[in-house]
């Protein structure tokens, strides 16, 4: 009989990646992928816990799929990821459908822990036939006691070698590192991620030579932070080191990075950027706050000057660099005057795009307890002075390209099925009329771009 299983994930582009690491050891236990959770043997849903907006919606989901389990009591329901390493046996507690709960730490032995847990439940089955002094055994107690695997944040296996079900054809993830040690007094990775550790070089780039047999052209190097990759080897500029050996892949076309970190990013990164073949002049430098005073109090361990230098240095070796950031408003303590230096900061540096955010609490952060919080009416009201005033530069810089040619890759028709979309080189969004045409996915296009909105740009292919 046929297994099913089905995905929801959320969250991060690391996210994206473990999902594919999951799949992969599901299908090497013999399942196949459904888009409909209602039918499927195995649910896991892959979790984020960064926002408490995105917290709330996942909490929303996994409560939605109590019904599923009454429905199909067979059904199992896996919770994974950021909140799963979060909140543990709690979740078990508060969402009883919930069968198993796999922290951060599991993902590359996600496969194992599952057969455990089924070996564990069929033997409890049949023990549920079993008679004793005259009564069954009670499966719903000794259920409970089913095993899930969280909290060991020091077991990662770096090293992974599995099957992976890529989602893209032409696009592969590939993790150079995980966990952080930062410590952004705001933020909760570190706590869920664990402390840095890195993958080999050597094992890196066979993933990615694999990638390139395979048929994929695209890559993407993930961590929290991938300029302290290589830290712990002791080897001096590790990721820049990483980057060329990538770039020099013979059949990667396109090399992107995420995320940066502005205190970490070192000179001989952007050097080698600006020396590549096929690394993307896209820029992802968070600055989250322009003022000095607030950055301190984040834990960002920069000033407003220090990143401003940043982009100094970067627009020198690399001109044309497309420059993102993120931004959080209404931290606490924020002022309107330290408001005031992020909008002048923004407009110094002339972003093409910002991912703004009014500040979110995370419990047990050091900036959930500090004092002078933002009304949530305040940061928003400044949040929407931010996005109007990055809203106008964001036109203005995508305007810049109409009138020029630029190389897409195709990812397939939009909404509107005579509308295809693809990214640049530089991760620009462009969409462009296919004029009862198809492309391959992953196919370069040259689009001649003819109008500019905020997000994206439009155009004609040539």
């Amino acid at each position: 009989m046929d297994k099913f299983y089905c995905i929801l994930n959320y969250g991060c582009q690391m996210n994206e990646s473990d999902a594919e690491h999951y799949a992969g050891q599901l299908q090497e236990l013999g399942y196949q992928s459904i888009d409909d959770f209602h039918k499927a043997d195995i649910i896991l849903v892959n979790t984020c816990c960064v926002r408490e907006s995105a917290e709330k919606r996942i909490a929303g989901k996994i409560g939605e799929l109590k019904a599923v389990k009454t429905a199909n009591p067979d059904v199992i329901i896996c919770v994974a990821g950021c909140m799963a390493q979060k909140d543990g046996e709690n979740l078990r507690k508060k969402h009883p459908q919930v069968d198993l709960v796999i922290g951060t730490s599991y993902v590359d032995s996600f496969g194992r822990v599952l057969r455990e847990f089924l070996e564990k439940k069929h033997e409890m089955r049949n023990a549920e036939c079993t008679i004793k002094d005259g009564s069954s055994v009670d499966l719903k107690k000794r259920v409970k006691k089913l095993p899930s695997a969280f909290c060991d944040l020091r077991v990662n296996e770096t090293e992974f070698e599995g099957q992976r079900v890529r989602k893209s054809s032409f696009h592969a993830w590939i993790p150079i590192m995980y966990g952080c040690n930062n410590f952004c007094t705001y933020c909760i990775v570190p706590y869920v991620r664990g402390r840095e550790r890195s993958r080999s070089a050597e094992n890196i780039l066979a993933e990615v030579r694999q990638g390139v047999e395979q048929g994929y052209k695209e890559f993407t190097l993930l961590g929290q932070n991938v300029n302290s990759y290589g830290k712990e080897f002791g080897e001096k500029n590790a990721f820049a080191k990483l980057l060329a050996s990538v770039d020099a892949v013979d059949g990667v076309e396109r090399l992107h990075y995420m995320t940066s970190h502005p205190r970490d990013m070192q000179k001989e990164v952007i050097e080698v950027v600006a020396g590549s073949m096929h690394i993307s002049h896209h820029f992802h430098l968070p600055v989250q706050s322009g003022s000095t005073e607030i950055l301190r109090r984040m834990n960002r361990g920069y000033s407003r000057e220090d990143y401003l230098q940043l982009i100094e240095l970067v627009r020198h070796y690399v001109p044309d660099a497309v420059i993102t950031t993120d931004i959080i408003v209404g931290f606490p303590g924020e002022t309107e005057k330290d408001f005031q230096d992020t909008l002048a900061l923004v407009k110094e540096v002339g972003f093409d795009a910002a991912f703004t955010f009014v500040y979110s609490k995370r419990s047990g952060t050091p900036a959930a307890k500090m004092e002078k919080q933002i009304p949530l009416a305040e940061k928003k009201e400044r949040l929407n002075r931010l996005m109007d005033l990055e809203n106008s530069i964001s036109l203005e810089k995508n305007k810049s390209l109409v009138g020029k040619t630029v190389e897409v890759f195709a990812e397939g028709p939009s909404k509107n099925k005579n509308i295809w979309n693809g990214r640049t080189r530089e991760n620009k969004l462009v969409l462009w009329p296919c004029e009862g045409k198809s492309y391959r996915d992953g196919e370069a296009v040259q689009v001649k771009i003819e109008t500019a909105q905020t997000w994206l740009v439009k155009g004609i292919s040539n």
